[in-house]
């Protein structure tokens, strides 16, 4: 018995996990360990299940969702081999681009402008009032500024039930605290944001993935799902979804927001994006008000840094109650911070910003799809990133492309970052934004081409 073999046997016996689950565990600590490195041959499966007592099928499962999460890599006459850890990529990449963080482009000849708007804005304000405590959701003048923003997207919404808080990603995690009970199940694309799976697991929640088809979540699925176990809320980024940029058509849209009313199962619709659009598609918000917590902020549209964004309820009663369960995670977002964005909307430089961010958007898609010109992608105008399908006659797969490309300093995020159903697509998502020029952006996207036409990368070993 290899010594590898035998440590999982003792391991095995203490686990409490299924044998499947805790097989790609028992890789990964064998990573970190050293006692496994990489493009070390795993046992074979018909010996490991005699040394282990494992019944062979069971093995393979394992194995597969080792495969998932992107820890080996197995190939038919080969047997399966050690991927290892693929080196972490700093968030300016080595280089000037990154294209794991979804960031938009920083279009140039704006930075002077943002600076001395800042430096303006900050140096006139009133410095005590704002390293207070503020009221809770906003002052009335980041409120009223939030609401001004958000007459893009959402013409009619209650400006009376809006909170600023600082993020969105705390605004996930503030809505689904109030609004999933225990045994309750959050009803969601079978492709999602990454963000939104790391806050159910933490929170001990479970997902219902389901389908989606070239307009996106599938209408049909999500009322079938209703007749048989009503979920405690439905998430959807309906505009510019991340990763496939899809947008629900209006139709779907109105489908949609139908079942929810007639099963009464509340909406929350992550509008990271729609500020993007010039003329954004009909809100979920605006087509079942009385059921859709529509979120949005400023960081997808102007930077990442900027971590103001909000949230309008249902009613005033709805907000005041979803209050409580904000704050419990920030007690108030940064005064700072949401003063700053509120001036910015103010004074116009935010929507300069967004106008300069949409016009490089294209540009950068523009070249996008030259680079990619034949290949199978999904992208849009409007948006800063792309949906990259990677074919399975050039061997790799998405997880193993998006490793390999690490060593060259670039990063994409393989389809299983973005997969609740357990079965990710072949496809990487790209950030065309960032830091970096259009020049470099097409350098790094040509280098992730020439790897798809020369499968050959795939046999030279990782540095």
């Amino acid at each position: 018995m290899s010594n590898v073999a035998a440590h999982w046997l003792r391991r095995l016996a203490e686990s409490g996990k299924p044998v499947y689950q805790t097989i790609p565990d028992l890789i990964e600590e064998d990573v970190a360990s050293g006692r496994l490195r990489p493009h070390d041959r795993l046992p074979a499966l018909r010996d490991l299940s005699e040394a282990l007592k494992v019944n062979y099928t069971t093995l393979a499962r394992g194995y597969a969702e080792a495969r998932k999460r992107g820890l080996i890599d197995s190939r038919a006459g080969s047997g399966s081999y050690v991927r290892g850890r693929a080196p972490a990529v700093p968030l300016r990449a080595g280089t000037s681009l990154e294209m794991t963080m979804n960031m938009p482009p920083e279009p140039p000849g704006m930075g002077a402008r943002v600076a001395e708007s800042a430096a303006r804005i900050i140096g006139t304000a009133d410095t005590w009032s704002l390293l207070r405590y503020q009221d809770f959701g906003g002052s009335q003048f980041e409120r009223s500024m939030a609401s001004q923003w958000l007459r893009h997207t959402v013409p009619d919404h209650r400006s009376d039930a809006l909170l600023v808080c600082p993020g969105i990603h705390n605004a996930l995690v503030a809505l689904l605290l109030r609004l999933v009970k225990p045994g309750e199940s959050i009803c969601v694309d079978a492709l999602a944001y990454p963000g939104l799976k790391v806050i159910a697991n933490q929170l001990g929640m479970s997902l219902a993935p389901l389908p989606h088809d070239d307009e996106g979540l599938n209408a049909t699925a999500f009322e079938a799902l209703c007749k048989t176990r009503k979920p405690g809320v439905l998430y959807c980024n309906p505009t510019l979804q991340n990763p496939t940029t899809r947008t629900l058509s209006q139709s779907r849209r109105e489908h949609i927001a139908d079942i929810a009313l007639r099963y009464d199962v509340p909406i929350i619709e992550d509008d990271a994006y729609g500020m993007l659009c010039e003329k954004p598609p009909v809100a979920l918000a605006t087509l079942a008000p009385e059921l859709t917590y529509h979120v949005t902020g400023m960081s997808k549209c102007f930077g990442a840094g900027l971590r103001m964004a909000c949230v309008v309820a249902p009613t005033i009663r709805h907000a005041q109650r979803l209050s409580g369960a904000m704050r419990a995670t920030t007690v108030m977002a940064s005064p700072y911070m949401s003063h700053l964005a509120a001036c910015w909307i103010e004074n116009g430089v935010a929507q300069e910003m967004l106008d300069a961010i949409r016009a490089e958007c294209a540009v950068r898609q523009h070249i996008a799809a030259q680079v990619f010109e034949g290949r199978a992608f999904e992208a849009s105008k409007d948006c800063f990133h792309l949906w990259l399908e990677v074919p399975a006659n050039t061997g790799w797969s998405a997880s193993e492309l998006a490793s390999h490309l690490r060593t060259k300093q670039i990063g994409v995020v393989s389809g299983a970052a973005f997969s609740t159903d357990g079965n990710p697509p072949n496809a990487v998502r790209i950030c065309l934004g960032g830091p970096g020029s259009p020049l470099e952006m097409e350098a790094s996207l040509q280098l992730v081409a020439d790897m798809l036409d020369h499968p050959d990368h795939l046999h030279s070993p990782m540095l």
